[in-house]
């Protein structure tokens, strides 16, 4: 099965909005074994959908058409796949009616531009959205089905999971017995995680791929039937062994997801000062339901004068050794720590860039500490200076995958193929 998406709308073909529902449909589909093949976004302009309508239901299986389903002049999805099959809109009564019982339930008079919603091309197929006031619908054009979703994404994830996906499985018969393994990693690029994994003889029904994002690439390890699942664990224990210190968790989507689930209820608690990462190690853990069981605090220290009055840095280390160094990144941690006697604190400070460093500490220089009970572990790591994003979410990475380590009672510092160290 070719299954492709479209996504709809000027904002994202502009840039002006960040496409997750695009990211998270391929995701999804990913572990229901089915890989999104291609993905064309258009604005919001008549010919230019109608034109990539007819196109792409060509050579596509199935097509997933997000967005411009609206009340606006702008949403013009259901219009340009009319046009593209050649037949008028017609009124879906049932939709209609769904409408107005929406706006009566939540006591809102209803506007005469939410009917435009209940206006689907002649032989669609109504596809019920249960928390939107946008109809779903999906077309049989060329050799595709076309399957119409909202932009909205809870509406988006909501139709999906219960509309989309049992109609794949339904009419190209696939096989729902897929199980799928995912290892997060850090410090190694996809071609060097490649020559690892390239070489291996997997067995029949076991597949892998590879999704890199910033700071991570996850191994996507899929299992297909009965047969590869049964052994798809003792495959994906030989893979992490192969990939070793790369693996930093297993089927969790970030570094601060697999923190978060290792300190929630643990009676374990956790301090942060940051400097270079600007408060990215905080916000990314707050994100999570029930932080604030472990999380004492987060401060963000950028200035010399506030590791000094708030974190307690003596300033005769800054004058001697600099902000970024080690010296004061470990200060910086025991402060942190010692504020309300937390089980651990991690500090950063470096230099993010673009400007700012000199031959001895260039751009890409960090200092990452890790403060618990018993002692310090620190490090002065070496990173890519691409971008000054790329350095941040890779020192919080590291600093993340630091306390991991000291939570499992494994080596706190270890080589990554990809970041540099100095020696301390």
């Amino acid at each position: 099965m070719k299954l492709e998406m479209i996504c709809t709308g000027e904002e994202v073909l502009a840039g002006q909005i960040v496409d997750t529902n695009a990211a998270w449909f391929a995701s999804t589909m990913m572990e229901y074994g089915v890989e999104l093949q291609r993905r064309v976004t258009v604005g919001d302009r008549l010919e230019d959908l109608i034109a990539v309508f007819q196109e792409r239901s060509l050579h596509a299986d199935v097509i997933l058409v997000n967005g411009g389903l609206g009340p606006t002049s702008d949403d013009m999805s259901a219009l340009a796949m009319a046009k593209a099959k050649g037949e008028s809109l017609v009124e879906n009564a049932e939709w209609r009616e769904r409408l107005e019982e929406w706006f009566t339930r939540n006591n809102r008079e209803m506007p005469l531009s939410n009917l435009k919603q209940a206006m689907l091309p002649a032989s669609a197929v109504m596809v019920d959205n249960p928390v939107g006031t946008a109809c779903g619908f999906r077309v049989k054009l060329n050799r595709a089905w076309l399957f119409f979703t909202p932009g909205v994404p809870f509406e988006l994830k909501n139709m999906v999971t219960e509309q989309f996906v049992p109609f794949i499985r339904e009419e190209f018969n696939l096989d729902s017995k897929v199980g799928l393994k995912k290892l997060l990693t850090i410090g190694q690029g996809e071609s060097v995680l490649a020559d690892k994994l390239e070489p291996l003889e997997l067995p029949e029904g076991i597949t892998i791929g590879y999704r890199s994002s910033m700071q991570h690439i996850e191994i996507k390890i899929f299992a297909r039937g009965e047969d590869a699942i049964a052994v798809l664990p003792r495959v994906a224990g030989h893979i992490k062994m192969v990939l070793g210190t790369a693996v930093v968790a297993e089927d969790k989507a970030t570094l601060a997801e697999e923190i978060h689930y290792k300190l929630v209820n643990s009676g374990l608690t956790l301090s942060i000062a940051e400097s270079c990462t600007g408060g990215m190690l905080t916000s990314q853990l707050v994100d999570f339901s029930g932080s604030s069981s472990y999380l004492h605090h987060g401060l963000v220290t950028y200035s010399n004068e506030s590791k000094v009055r708030v974190l307690g840095v003596n300033p005769s280390t800054l004058d001697d050794h600099g902000a970024v160094s080690i010296a004061t990144v470990e200060e910086m941690a025991k402060g942190a720590r010692q504020i309300l006697d937390s089980d651990y604190a991690l500090a950063t400070s470096g230099i993010a860039g673009p400007d700012g460093g000199t031959d001895e500490k260039p751009v890409g220089t960090v200092a990452i500490a890790l403060a618990t009970r018993n002692g310090v572990y620190s490090q002065m790591i070496k990173l890519p200076r691409r971008s000054r994003d790329l350095v941040r979410s890779l020192s919080a990475a590291v600093a993340y995958d630091m306390l991991r380590r000291e939570l499992l009672g494994e080596a706190v510092i270890v080589d990554y193929s990809s970041i540099g160290r100095f020696s301390k």
